[in-house]
């Protein structure tokens, strides 16, 4: 018995071949593979289009036409004047899933003249139809008989040969019967709007009706009187298609990867963080409106439109395929845009100013991975600084050391003193600027570049007079008293502006290590000991008072502690306020407390007082 079974189960089997479910595949591709129904258009096109590819490989001279009729009853006929097919075809080709007459050995080379290479063809039609019907002659063999192939969408078909007359010249029709609830996508103006859309670059005559499709060549390829003219056209053809008018617009030639086009520069700012969507045309055919791939990420300030010979297609050919050849050609027209903005920076600087006016932060984005860039834009590019708004280039003129803050609010706390002593400061809290500020000396030889902090602002502001700022020590001590709870020293100095009275300095290491108390003080005890544990020995923020105000110079002269505390808690939150930080919760309560106190203080009235003064 053991030796029978191992005999069995040593026995060849007959190979088995999978079953294929066509109603599900339909549901696959309608709602997964392809995103809209109207692909079903591109898929005739393509095939219509391959089909005489393939006969004026064999016969230069052969008619290339593809005719659609929009019928009544939601039917489609859709005729080309291409190879044709023979019986053996249809059956080898038509009525085998995954099968395309693109795909066989040794025709590699030749498959790169095709738009279809996965087989898929006219299955994609069951979107929209419940019944195809396929009348095809051969141009191969003229003596072959035409033949009719007829599938339904259960997953069967059938194959019959016709008379001659059935169809007297070569080529193939097809015709599509919608299904239910899809005969919209067979009208005559449905059917006009996606082959236009689909096939307005394709190289063969291709008509809806009497109505041509085709419209060559393509925009960016057209003879125009001058420039300007050529500016205008492409200004027209950009509004038609994206919806806007273009500041400029860049030639995209790019002929080792077979690509012509144009990009055009949008007129208003985007996120950088915004896919931006491209229009690539395959040998003519609509390949997608949503190339996001196409360009570098730093580009994000044009939307191109272009036809390509070499890019291959995802199987839905609706997306590119990332390979090495889509890597390079995302170089190549990187550098044609880069090239762009070289050619306005060297010979049209009033369009470039334009440009950067609106796409500043693209440009930055470039420039801080481009050394070359960076040294092209500097005088161009602009930066926020004490100065007022400046390139790099011009502020480095100005000043030996070219300090910088890392965020915004330190930008702010310093600027007003900073400039009123002198030193020049940029704002690197913006995207992309302290990284271009930080990079200067690379393009700029000889430049000093250095980070403002708190100590280095302490450090230019005129110390005070040893001897008035002892004689000042209870008022000192009583304020910094006050804001001790709050993690803030107070630091007597004499600056200018006069008007300041108190400047309100901290930088990152000040800030985080207040982050972590406020946390201690929330947390439960496990936490507040680890957090504990954490605690750094990093400077304290500092209200730094000006001794030259005539308001510190009042306050400083009062000798009620409790008033003092109340004057102290103003300036420190008026300080915050100027410098556009945002409150804590302690912050906001220190602020509506002063704010009472100091309105107590002004009306309060004694029996022998007209008022405290």
């Amino acid at each position: 018995m053991d030796s029978q079974t191992s005999q069995s189960s040593q026995s060849p089997q007959s190979p088995h071949t999978f079953q294929v479910d066509l109603r599900g595949l339909v549901d696959l591709l309608s709602h997964h593979l392809y995103s809209s129904p109207k692909v079903y258009l591109r898929e005739l096109l393509q095939n219509a289009v391959d089909a005489i590819t393939a006969r004026r490989n064999e016969q230069p001279d052969a008619p290339a036409t593809v005719r659609l009729y929009a019928e009544s009853g939601g039917v489609l006929r859709v005729e080309d004047s291409g190879v044709g097919l023979t019986e053996s075809d249809v059956h080898s080709l038509l009525a085998t899933i995954g099968r395309s007459s693109k795909r066989g050995e040794g025709l590699e080379s030749a498959r790169s003249d095709f738009l279809g290479q996965f087989g898929i063809g006219l299955l994609a039609c069951f979107v929209v139809a419940e019944r195809i019907r396929v009348v095809s002659r051969s141009a191969r063999t003229p003596d072959a008989p035409p033949v009719e192939w007829t599938a339904t969408d259960d997953g069967s078909y059938t194959v019959r040969t016709l008379p001659h007359e059935a169809r007297p010249e070569p080529g193939t029709t097809v015709h599509l019967v919608a299904r239910a609830g899809a005969g919209d996508w067979l009208t005559e103006d449905r059917v006009r709007s996606l082959a236009r859309d689909f096939g307005s670059l394709l190289p063969y005559d291709v008509r809806v009706g009497d109505e041509a499709i085709t419209d060559l060549p393509a925009p960016w390829d057209r003879a125009h009187p001058s420039p300007a003219t050529r500016r205008v056209a492409l200004a027209r053809h950009c509004h038609e298609l994206f919806g806007f008018t273009p500041l400029d617009s860049i030639d995209l030639d790019v002929p080792l990867a077979g690509i012509r086009g144009v990009a055009y520069v949008l007129p208003s700012s985007v996120s950088p963080a915004q896919r931006a969507g491209h229009r690539v045309h395959l040998k003519g055919m609509l390949l997608t409106e949503r190339g996001e791939q196409l360009l570098p990420d730093w580009a994000f300030f044009v939307r191109c439109v272009l036809d390509t010979d070499s890019l291959r297609p995802t199987a839905s050919r609706e997306s590119l395929y990332e390979d090495e050849t889509l890597a390079a050609v995302r170089e190549a027209l990187g550098e044609r845009i880069r090239g762009w903005l070289t050619g306005l920076a060297a010979g049209d600087p009033e369009r470039l100013a334009a440009f950067l006016s609106v796409h500043y932060l693209g440009v930055k984005s470039l420039a801080r991975h481009d050394s070359e860039m960076l040294r092209t834009m500097l005088p161009w590019l602009p930066f926020e600084t004490t100065d007022g708004r400046l390139s790099l280039e011009e502020f480095a003129q100005r000043h030996p050391v070219v300090h910088f803050t890392r965020t915004v609010e330190e930008y702010r706390q310093v600027a007003p003193i900073a400039s009123a002593q002198g030193v020049g400061v940029v704002n690197g809290g913006y995207t992309y600027d302290s990284e271009l500020v930080e990079a200067l000396p690379s393009v700029r030889p000889g430049t000093v570049v250095a980070e403002l902090d708190a100590d280095t602002v302490t450090a230019h502001l005129d110390a005070v007079d040893p001897a008035e700022e002892l004689a000042l020590a209870g008022f000192l001590g009583a304020a910094r008293a006050k804001l001790d709870p709050l993690g803030c020293d107070v630091t007597l100095r004499a600056f200018h502006p006069l008007s300041v009275p108190a400047l309100h300095l901290d930088d990152r290491a000040a800030r985080h290590e207040q982050a972590r108390a406020d946390a201690e003080e929330q947390a439960d005890d496990l936490w507040a000991g680890i957090l504990g544990s954490l605690r750094g020995s990093a400077p304290r923020a500092r209200l730094v008072l000006n001794h030259l105000n005539p308001l510190i110079r009042r306050i400083s002269s009062l000798n009620d502690p409790e008033l003092i505390g109340t004057a102290t808690e103003s300036l420190y939150g008026q300080a915050l306020l100027m410098a556009q930080r945002p409150l804590r919760p302690a912050d906001s309560a220190l602020l509506n407390r002063a704010f009472i106190g100091l309105l107590e203080w002004a009306t309060h009235t004694d029996s022998g007082e007209g008022g405290r003064r």
